[in-house]
């Protein structure tokens, strides 16, 4: 019955690798199957579904809007949909922050934001060249290509990607060198041969580079050294915003303004393609119409956006429930980690995991989580990270029975002695 998918769709398809079941249907974290199994969804769309699957707060005002026979599909033309996300966006996210950025809706997706940062830095500096950093992922365009690390998306792009380099995140040579030292020496330096980046973009969490968390104070001083050097700081907060490391924004804790943020994934609150960048208004050099997509005024998404924002955002209720869960999630990562000679934890928030010595271990742990009832994914160069997204919504029994079945499938993948004990 399922054989239409192997003879008819590419073989570029992966998650469904790792996951061969049909699933049909979806409520908060779970996902139910054709045969009627449940699944415990820590996986959360890759980071879409930060409010969980269906969620009525965001599910009830769509189908309203839906049924009203209001617009769908707007390109860039003005609707009331798009006037009251912008609304509650500017009053709920923005003015509270005391961050003061235009709104772009580049197109729907997250390499669609990231693209438009790129392009824009670009315009605005007259420089070409881009810094990322090691491990880094920022989309599967060529434009997001080149800032991306991991070699196996690269080789897709099938031609050279140019006009960027690489320089090391924080703690890749682990504490040997001292932060941006060759960064700062070239830039000071005339004659490095290096010429001057228009932009730098980074990501506090390395979703798909293994979880790799930057310190606040390594941030902060990229931050500064930039402004030094009049470069501009794009955070890509496509996965790890939304609220996903505690607040609505990954660079929060830093105490940093970057000049550009990218925004996608739970913008939409419910799965809906949706993406932001934001930038600071005096970089808003665009000419009408330089930079467009057919997509870009999806109205169903701006709906369940406002909805999200409204019932979550509107005071620090949530983000202080955010706080508990968190804890809770850290200190169970920590306690099974701490049962596997050399294994750690990693990343920050609900978007966290372990990193196993043997580079085998992450991928056995993440299917015989599956074989129990959970859905987890791996990350890092090697997959050797076991990653955990819950929805933030995720109620404590849901986070301790994940917690449960990850620590059993830790136990039998890996064969820790400490956890047998247990």
């Amino acid at each position: 019955m399922n054989s239409i998918f192997d003879t008819l769709e590419s073989s570029v398809r992966s998650y469904c690798r790792s996951w061969p079941v049909v699933f049909t249907h979806a409520n908060a974290a779970t996902q139910i199957t054709e045969d009627g199994t449940e699944y415990l969804d820590f996986f959360s769309g890759a980071g879409a579904l930060n409010y969980g699957h269906n969620n009525p707060a965001l599910s009830a005002p769509l189908l309203e809007y839906l049924a009203s026979g209001a617009v769908v599909h707007s390109l860039d033309m003005m609707t009331p949909a798009k006037r009251e996300f912008l609304e509650t966006f500017q009053d709920l996210i923005l003015k509270p922050r005391h961050l003061d950025y235009k709104v772009m809706f580049p197109g729907p997706t997250g390499t669609n934001t990231v693209e438009a940062a790129l392009k824009l830095a670009r315009k605005v500096t007259g420089r070409q060249h881009i810094l990322s950093f090691t491990n880094a992922f920022h989309g599967m365009t060529l434009g997001s290509l080149s800032v991306t690390g991991n070699s196996l998306k690269r080789r897709g792009a099938g031609i050279p990607l140019t006009n960027s380099s690489k320089i090391p995140y924080d703690d890749y040579f682990d504490g040997s060198v001292a932060d941006f030292m060759w960064l700062e020496r070239v830039l000071e330096d005339s004659g490095s041969g290096v010429d001057k980046p228009a932009a730098v973009i980074v990501e506090t969490v390395q979703g798909e580079g293994g979880l790799r968390a930057a310190r606040t104070e390594w941030l902060r001083g990229l931050a500064a050294l930039l402004k030094r050097h009049d470069i501009l700081l794009i955070v890509d907060d496509v996965q790890a915003g939304c609220g996903r490391t505690g607040t609505f924004f990954s660079f929060e804790d830093a105490g940093i303004e970057p000049d550009i943020v990218c925004v996608s994934k739970s913008i939409s609150g419910y799965g809906l393609p949706m993406a932001l960048t934001l930038f600071r208004p005096d970089l808003d050099v665009w000419e009408p119409g330089e930079h467009n997509g057919t997509f870009r005024g999806n109205n169903p998404a701006f709906v369940t956006a406002t909805a999200a924002l409204r019932t979550y955002w509107a005071d620090g209720e949530f983000q202080r429930q955010l706080g508990g869960k968190i804890d809770t999630l850290h200190r169970g990562l920590e306690q099974i980690a701490g049962t596997v000679p050399g294994a750690g934890v990693r990343g920050r928030g609900l978007l966290a995991g372990i990193v196993f010595p043997d580079l085998e271990s992450a991928s056995a742990v993440a299917a015989e989580a599956f074989a129990n009832g959970l859905l987890v994914e791996t990350s890092g160069p090697e997959d050797e990270v076991i990653k955990i997204m819950p929805p933030l919504t995720v109620t404590d029994e849901e986070l301790t029975r994940g917690l449960d079945i990850l620590a059993a499938a830790v136990r039998s993948a890996v064969g820790s002695p400490e956890l047998a004990s247990a």
